[in-house]
């Protein structure tokens, strides 16, 4: 007997009768791929995590209190949350393989251990091998910190009914699978079942549940971008595999701000947090050089001091090559039109690249200055002053356009040492100057370079 498929987009779940090239859904192409016929759902099978009808109620007689929040242990964890994990949310995190989101959430439970139960559900290792990595990252210290090793959904349902949990954390959500699904796990069918299976755990009892999701070639969460719909929180772990140094950042977050980051360190002894993540991103920089230049960006709430590194020099091919890490590359390709334009300097036919060092990416148009002359610096071979930092927004005209927040980025400049800020001029007298770092205003781009490389 022929077995009964389906079809599926594995970025948005939308399912269709017959494969095609592009999804009718989203859009997307070659994102459809056959999966055996999902059996429906006993109602029996759901019951142990699912309430009793709930009926309508007035908006006026919600309870109007605030979320409640614990904080995690990691300092900046909970600064990428919002101020700590909120009680019956559901948080996906995610990452590339090794990058070290199991090292994190292990000494999540090594911090809680003593205070909340939790339910450790690992489905990639066994039992004996949790065991050996909490006892590197000294995460073994007893309590209430239990570990099972499973990946049935169902078990794992009426263990933690059984438990009760405060704190769930699963390891890794595409190892699940639910017995009332013929597909196999990490399928965009198992996947879904048992993320919404889980969802109405944590909604239904109050504990938190920290999924762990692997990502695809791509960058994104591997199995249906709908996946991403359904929790509260999307939390990517990024960092490059030569590099020590990891960033935590949100992508969602219905409890909190989007825009906050996290940075640890990652040693023998697991993740240690980077209380300044300034000091860290200027570590190394080279004295005297030209093609380099600071800015101050603001991540959330956080002010952080980066470098941005060009490189121009004169092409060889047909077509000048053109490269940029860190800073999205249409925004630098346009930067270096402006320059070319409104500053008279001839880039047009030298190849061009650029680098934030650390790893960092900037999406802030006040980074758009210091883009401009880091450019100008290595086109000339003159250097910035080492004590030299720049903020700015760059319009199309080559003026210098205001940015928000310009006191708290002087300040944490003043802090680490820089003296001197170029600024657009029509900022001056609408922020506070802290005492000890002099601002140069200037209207241009051509104002500001000069000022930058006199």
């Amino acid at each position: 007997m022929k077995t009964k498929t389906s079809f599926y987009c594995t970025d948005c779940g939308n399912e269709t009768p017959k494969w095609q090239g592009r999804c009718p859904a989203c859009g997307s192409w070659n994102t459809i791929v056959e999966q055996p016929a999902e059996k429906k759902a006993k109602p029996a099978a759901r019951a142990a995590y699912v309430q009793a009808a709930r009926k309508p109620k007035l908006i006026g007689e919600l309870d109007g209190s605030s979320e409640l929040r614990f904080s995690t242990g990691l300092d900046e964890l909970d600064r990428v949350l919002g101020g700590g994990a909120v009680a019956g949310s559901l948080i996906l995190v995610g990452g590339a393989p090794g990058i070290g989101k199991s090292t994190l959430l292990l000494q999540i439970c090594g911090n809680l251990g003593h205070k909340y139960k939790i339910l450790y559900v690992t489905g990639e290792e066994s039992e004996r091998q949790l065991k050996m990595r909490a006892l590197r990252l000294g995460a073994d210290g007893g309590g209430a910190f239990y570990v099972l090793a499973e990946t049935s959904l169902n078990e794992i349902l009426s263990s933690a009914e059984e438990l009760r949990p405060d704190i769930m954390i699963i390891d890794s959500i595409q190892t699940l699978y639910s017995d009332e699904l013929s597909a196999s796990p990490g399928s965009v069918g198992q996947v879904k079942e048992c993320a919404m299976a889980l969802l109405q755990l944590s909604k239904t009892s109050g504990a938190t549940v920290f999924l762990v999701g692997h990502v695809n070639k791509e960058g994104a969460i591997a199995g249906p971008k709908v996946l991403e719909h359904m929790v509260d929180c999307v939390l990517y772990f990024e960092g490059e595999k030569s590099s020590s140094y990891r960033i935590l950042r949100g992508a969602k977050n219905r409890f909190g701000s989007t825009n906050e980051l996290g940075v640890f360190e990652m040693n023998e002894g697991g993740l240690r947090e980077v209380q300044n993540p300034s000091e860290l991103l200027l570590t190394g920089r080279p004295e005297k050089a030209s093609g380099t230049c600071v800015t101050c960006v603001i991540e959330g709430t956080r002010p952080l001091l980066a470098e941005v590194q060009a490189l121009v020099t004169q092409s060889f091919y047909n077509m000048p090559r053109r490269n940029s890490n860190g800073i999205e590359y249409n925004r630098a390709m346009m930067l270096l039109a402006v320059l070319e334009k409104r500053s008279g300097l001839r880039v047009g036919g030298c190849d061009a690249y650029l680098n934030v060092v650390g790893g960092l990416t900037i999406d802030e148009p006040a980074v758009d200055l210091a883009v401009v002359i880091a450019l100008a610096s290595s086109y000339k071979d003159k250097p910035v002053k080492d004590d030299l930092v720049v903020i700015g927004e760059v319009g199309l005209t080559g003026e210098l356009r205001p940015v928000s927040g310009l006191g708290l980025r002087l300040t944490e400049a003043l802090r680490l040492g820089f003296k001197t800020c170029i600024v657009p001029k029509n900022t001056v007298g609408k922020a506070s100057v802290p005492e000890g770092i002099e601002v140069k205003p200037a209207r241009t781009i051509t104002e500001a370079i000069g000022l930058a490389l006199a």
